[in-house]
């Protein structure tokens, strides 16, 4: 009984969806370390790990290795690649303001999200089916329009690192770039119901206490 219970945190560390978050890691530390050097490079590492990020929540359920770490790992990873690349575009860009705000309202809506979570005793940060708004209900409920938003803000955030002058010249560029638009716009507002809907679950907490 003791080896089995001793196996056990090292075999959910070893689930597919895991490693897959480790790799992720490492693609980004590369990444960043030649973001200044290499643009083009650190923008194929970054999405590739940004892909990847789909990958391991479809493996976690196809193999049945859905865990606790793995879900934090994943959100955890999300967030510092986000921060650090928004800061790196605070140092390339003026107003940096805009990006460290950007970075702020994510950080802190994530982690309301997480910890009114927590409190409500739910087992995913995903579950808002008791929401009162429509637009958050609707980002977490549908899969396929929360990895359109995401793969928009991602494809926003590089595009401005990237082709800033490239778009002007190129008619399908400028399409693209006004259809991530068109997403990342959507994030940021979702960004802001759910540090709300969150702050709001909190406070309610502490009254259900008193």
């Amino acid at each position: 009984m003791a080896n089995s219970s001793a196996q056990k945190p090292l075999s959910v560390y070893l689930y597919i969806p895991n490693i897959i978050g480790y790799i992720r890691i490492l693609m980004n530390c590369v990444a960043f370390a030649l973001c200044f050097s290499n643009k083009k490079l650190f923008s194929i590492l970054y999405f590739i790990s940004f892909v990847c990020d789909g990958l391991d929540g479809w493996f976690a359920r196809k193999f049945n290795q859905v865990s606790t770490f793995g879900a934090v790992l994943d959100m955890v990873t999300d967030r510092v690649s986000t921060a650090c690349l928004l800061v790196i575009l605070s140092k390339l860009y003026r107003p940096s303001l805009i990006f460290l705000s950007l970075l702020a309202l994510d950080i802190a809506s994530h982690w309301l999200q997480m910890y009114s979570t927590f409190l409500s005793g739910k087992a995913s940060h995903k579950d808002v089916k008791d929401s009162s708004n429509w637009l958050l209900r609707a980002y977490y409920g549908h899969r396929y329009f929360m990895a359109f938003c995401c793969v928009a803000c991602e494809a926003r955030i590089l595009t401005t690192l990237l082709v800033l002058d490239a778009v002007k010249e190129d008619s399908l560029l400028s399409f693209v770039v006004a259809l991530s638009l068109f997403g990342w716009a959507i994030k940021q507002v979702i960004n802001v119901i759910q540090m709300k809907t969150a702050a709001d679950a909190c406070v309610l907490h502490d009254m259900k206490r008193r």
